[in-house]
């Protein structure tokens, strides 16, 4: 992010193609707000790209904005979680949690398999983050470790014309509790962890050459919504939602492509499912927001997990959101910088005409305060301020900002009378300095600016 504020990038703007999104979103769905949301303008990765520590902060070992066919900092750090594979054989039996990845190399070819460690009873704790929230990354790393990922190519529209194997794929990941698996592989599991900053990491992998399926057992709402083929997908996301099943759980089966009109449905890769998914219920979410009364004080939420440091400050406004990032050095995308990295996004009451440049994170805490907002029938401006200390020694996720935020907002909040009173808490708490943070921050400039001009009027 420019100290000065966000460069404003070209107006023109598209859904980004298959070969750098991972899939053509408008061909699933169909909502304009949704596909706005999740545009690319022209010569975003240019603007991006930046130089040195920057770069790499924007990128996250997604976008190769260094121009390398692979990531430098997540090939050395997987080299030092080499995983040593709990089975040498090329059978495994285990009990998915259920866990299913889809991959996005080779768009719209990618490999989809589930993941699946080799024990047998209730693994659900391995593949639902929503348990996680306290778990220091060490448990987390260690139980994620153990998940080998068995792997078969298809094509991202074979979903219900793929084949036996496919078909088992979809049964598995589509079931409410772990279902055991038998897998025979061309070869014994090996490899690395997978590190993403959009997706949980996870073990070895091998190709799957037979799968035997035990007892899957669906939740209802879910059998409903996957048997409707008139239903559209981002429909059955908020149905689902609606209906109490967790997002993680909505995030597998939106990417197993069991959700939309039946000729739309396809393979979604994993990291770009879970974005999907959260643009669809914030948005949802977000109008809803709009239609509520106003808080009446300022209020600021504080978290802490995983040396990650969250203030959530609710400025009594209408609807706008701003999250922004600070990474300090050693962190795991600002490894050799010398400086704090800041990456931050905005929107006004209107929403966004073009995808966050700082990615994932954005739309998973925007649906954790949207969903606060809704649940409490109140409407605010919504700015997240997070610092990531040198802790925070590999990506584990969005998952770790979205169920940090919903944790924040389930404490009581601090409150405050003034716009003053509330950022002099943050300077307390943060390391980073207050005038820093109102340099970066839109929202901060947008809001002192207006009150600079409320006394200037008054004096008049």
């Amino acid at each position: 992010m420019n100290p000065g504020g966000p460069i404003p990038p070209p107006k023109k703007s598209r859904v980004l193609d298959p070969s750098t999104f991972g899939f053509e979103l408008a061909k699933i769905v169909e909502e304009p707000a949704v596909l706005s949301d999740l545009a690319i303008r022209e010569g975003f990765l240019r603007f991006q790209a930046g130089e040195g520590a920057s770069r790499c902060v924007a990128c996250k070992g997604a976008r190769m904005l260094c121009g390398k066919t692979r990531c430098p900092i997540i090939l050395r750090v997987s080299s030092f979680f080499q995983v040593v594979p709990k089975i040498s054989s090329d059978t495994l039996a285990g009990s998915t949690p259920p866990g299913v990845f889809v991959g996005r190399i080779g768009y719209p070819h990618v490999y989809v398999g589930p993941l699946t460690p080799p024990i047998l009873g209730d693994t659900t704790l391995l593949d639902l983050p929503e348990l996680w929230i306290g778990r220091k990354i060490e448990e987390i790393v260690a139980f994620r470790s153990m998940l080998v990922r068995g792997k078969t190519r298809a094509k991202v529209s074979d979903v219900g014309i793929g084949g036996r194997l496919l078909e088992a794929i979809t049964e598995l990941a589509l079931a409410s509790k772990p279902v055991d698996l038998e897998l025979t592989f061309d070869r014994p599991p090996r490899g690395s962890m997978l590190l993403d900053d959009e997706v949980q990491p996870f073990g070895p992998s091998a190709i799957v050459k037979k799968m035997k399926v035990g007892n899957a057992h669906w939740d209802r709402s879910v059998q409903k919504v996957y048997a409707d083929t008139d239903l559209k997908a981002s429909e059955a996301v908020l149905t689902l939602y609606k209906e109490g099943v967790l997002v993680t759980k909505i995030q597998r089966a939106f990417s197993i492509g069991a959700f939309g009109l039946k000729p739309q449905r396809r393979l979604v890769p994993t990291r770009w499912s879970i974005t999907a998914v959260d643009s669809i219920i914030s948005n949802a979410l977000m109008a809803k927001v709009r239609e509520l009364p106003i808080i009446n004080e300022y209020r600021l939420y504080e978290y802490d997990h995983l040396d990650n440091r969250f203030e959530i400050l609710m400025i009594p406004s209408s609807w706008s959101y701003e999250s922004i990032e600070a990474w300090y050095p050693k962190t795991i995308w600002n490894p050799g910088g010398k400086e704090i990295v800041y990456f931050g996004d905005y929107e006004d009451y209107g929403g966004r005409s073009s995808y966050a440049s700082m990615g994932g994170c954005y739309y998973a805490a925007r649906l954790a305060v949207t969903e606060h907002l809704v649940g409490e029938g109140r409407q605010a401006s919504v700015l997240i301020l997070r610092e990531i200390h040198p802790g925070y020694i590999l990506p584990v996720g969005v998952w770790n900002v979205r169920e940090s935020v919903r944790s924040a907002l389930r404490n009581q909040p601090l409150k405050f009378n003034s716009l003053e009173e509330a950022l002099g808490r943050i300077a307390e708490r943060l390391e980073i300095r207050l005038e820093t943070w109102k340099r970066v921050s839109r929202m901060l400039r947008l809001f002192l600016h207006q009150r600079r001009m409320g006394d200037f009027l008054e004096k008049i």
